[in-house]
């Protein structure tokens, strides 16, 4: 794994990597049956900069609705506020390759409607590609992106932007017709130029069989743990939340750490022993 160093001046700000080349598309495409590709949501420059030197992947995610701004679901999110948070993930790093999600009603409407929404994005945030959901009714506008050098990731099986449709976020693939339809979009969004595809919430003998089906690499999310590699919602997986998925496995509490550290600080407020010696300024003779 490449070191990655901060200069501890400007750390705050400005990370300054040891010499290192950022991952590419191409690059990530290749990784198709070989070392899983790690991958996590990114919404800040800070986070960002933790995040970056272990992902192959960050994800500017439109999933910032919930975890940002308390929305209730993704379809509020709009273009500005994906451009904004992807600029700052660019920002705070060196290493992975930056993807943005397409917000909902940027890009359904027409190919050339996508192409103007995802245009911006990449011109706006130094990102490397978007990220889109849907399957075979999306595979013209994916085709249409990546013939206009516009690097393109799907996103099968449950889809959020679509959770009015789909009636909930429950797992998909349990019936016949809903494993086909998965497996042609899937297939679909492939054939048409994505260099990769996220499978969100599809039952693992679907997982599977979907990651057998295309050339380019099947990231999953409540997938399997054969797919290509994995991504999750970064605060879920490091416990800022109490209530996740149900395929979310907590590597941390940081709620509680959080919550505890926030504790002790109002205790030496309110008992006046903070701040202390060390945390004021002296006057000089």
């Amino acid at each position: 794994m490449s070191t990655y160093t901060l200069d501890t001046a400007t750390s705050r700000a400005t990370p300054t990597p040891v010499p290192m080349k950022r991952l590419t598309v191409p690059a990530i495409r290749n990784r198709k049956g070989g070392e899983p590709i790690v991958m996590l949501t990114a919404y800040t420059a800070r986070m960002a900069q933790l995040l970056d030197p272990h992902c192959d992947v960050l994800l500017v995610g439109d999933s910032l609705a919930q975890v940002i701004y308390g929305l209730p679901s993704t379809l509020p999110v709009t273009p500005d506020m994906m451009i904004a948070h992807g600029a700052a993930v660019v920002r705070g790093s060196h290493h992975a390759v930056v993807i943005v999600d397409l917000p909902f009603g940027s890009y359904e409407a027409s190919p050339e409607r996508a192409f103007e929404t995802a245009a911006r994005v990449l011109a706006e945030t130094g990102a490397a590609g978007v990220k889109l959901e849907g399957g075979v009714a999306m595979a013209p506008v994916v085709e249409f992106l990546t013939r206009r050098g516009i690097p393109v990731m799907g996103h099968v099986g449950l889809t959020p932007q679509a959770v009015n449709a789909l009636g909930g976020y429950g797992a998909r693939g349990r019936s016949n017709a809903e494993h086909a339809q998965i497996l042609d979009d899937t297939r679909a969004i492939a054939q048409a130029g994505a260099f990769s595809i996220v499978a969100e919430g599809v039952v693992e003998g679907l997982a599977n069989e979907l990651t057998a089906a295309v050339a380019v690499p099947v990231i999953g999310i409540g997938a399997s743990a054969q797919c290509d590699g994995q991504v999750l919602v970064t605060e879920d997986m490091l416990g800022l939340f109490e209530r996740t998925p149900r395929f979310v496995k907590k590597f941390d509490n940081l709620a509680g750490r959080i919550s505890a550290a926030v504790e002790t600080y109002a205790a030496d407020v309110r008992s006046r022993a903070f701040p202390g010696t060390d945390q004021v300024y002296a006057a000089r003779d």
